[in-house]
């Protein structure tokens, strides 16, 4: 069993502890977060012990951590964790900044420790096998990637204002299943984008309405479609073309029910929010992290693409601002 540090006890922390406590390939061994009651209540809850950060990765019996906490520590975490001699799994994105993730990236390359990065999308059982079904060349040569992703609702002002912007906390992840499905890296970028949900969110400086337009040297081209809202649920669909033909997949519903009246077909809703969509996702990685460790795997996604997404987001956040393409 590989023993777990986990570093950061809100949200997903909790989620991801979760997933380990129930792995029988897993053991959580300790948490920590800044808020000393967060990190109590998480230890109690799953029988680890409560310590710094420092304790964590002195610990013999601590074989790789976990990083959920605040994005502005992550990069820091993950120098510290690989230091140690730790395999690091860290959540998006490594940093704000793609020059700190290229100064950290430094780092973890000189230590030799693995670096996965929490790109949970990859591993959703229908866009992995989506994109496996692609790679085996089911329907020829890509021709173009379309990306559908909207939120229920958009989070609170607050957060908006320390996110950086939708392209670098929403965007991301699409960005990097574009990454993951045309097979090669885009040359350019476009965006646009409107506060149509939120006036806050404008008055905050940014949108929550965007389109982003990809093309690689090939000509394939990607378009990638985000709103912060979706009163029908958890939007998340994805289609690829190509030279013989399409692969699609849709949105995960509550139950497979349909019902046939004479006013028609109709089906339960789509799954509300990340937690529900992704639960399976987020199991699957924890087993692919672990395969990182126990059989020396190279981790997909790595601290590059991790690197790569923001790269990309960076881009679509100028296009956005200059009316322009931005070429990479």
């Amino acid at each position: 069993m590989i023993g777990f540090g986990l570093i950061g006890a809100g949200r997903i922390g909790q989620l991801h502890a979760e997933n380990i406590v129930s792995n029988p390939r897993a053991r959580l061994v300790t948490v920590s977060d800044v808020f000393a009651d967060a990190a109590q209540t998480l230890a109690d809850k799953t029988g680890a012990v409560v310590s710094s950060v420092e304790e964590m990765l002195a610990r013999d019996d601590v074989q790789a951590v976990f990083v959920a906490s605040s994005t502005d520590t992550h990069a820091g975490f993950i120098e510290a964790g690989v230091r140690a001699g730790k395999a690091v799994f860290c959540e998006k994105p490594v940093d704000m900044d793609a020059g700190r993730i290229r100064d950290c990236l430094k780092v973890v390359d000189a230590s030799g420790q693995p670096l996965m990065i929490g790109f949970n999308r990859r591993f959703d059982p229908n866009f992995s096998a989506l994109q496996k079904r692609l790679s085996a060349g089911e329907i020829g040569e890509v021709e173009i990637v379309t990306i559908q992703s909207r939120d229920p609702a958009p989070p609170p002002v607050s957060y908006i204002s320390r996110s950086g912007g939708l392209f670098r906390d929403m965007m991301i992840h699409d960005l990097d299943m574009a990454r993951f499905l045309l097979g090669e890296e885009p040359v350019s970028v476009y965006a646009t984008g409107s506060a149509l949900v939120d006036p806050a969110i404008g008055a905050a400086g940014d949108i929550d309405t965007a389109i982003a337009v990809l093309k690689t040297a090939s000509g394939k081209v990607c378009q990638i479609s985000n709103s912060r809202r979706a009163s029908y649920g958890y939007d998340q669909r994805i289609e690829v073309h190509g030279s013989k033909g399409m692969l699609r997949a849709g949105n995960v519903h509550e139950t497979t029910v349909e019902v046939a009246t004479c006013d028609g077909f109709r089906a339960d809703p789509v799954q509300h929010f990340f937690l529900e969509r992704y639960s399976a996702a987020y199991r699957d990685e924890l087993n692919a992290f672990i395969d990182v460790v126990e059989a020396k795997n190279a981790p997909a996604p790595s601290g590059y693409d991790g690197l790569m997404a923001q790269v990309l987001a960076d881009a679509a956040t100028e296009s956005l601002m200059t009316g322009l393409p931005v070429t990479l």
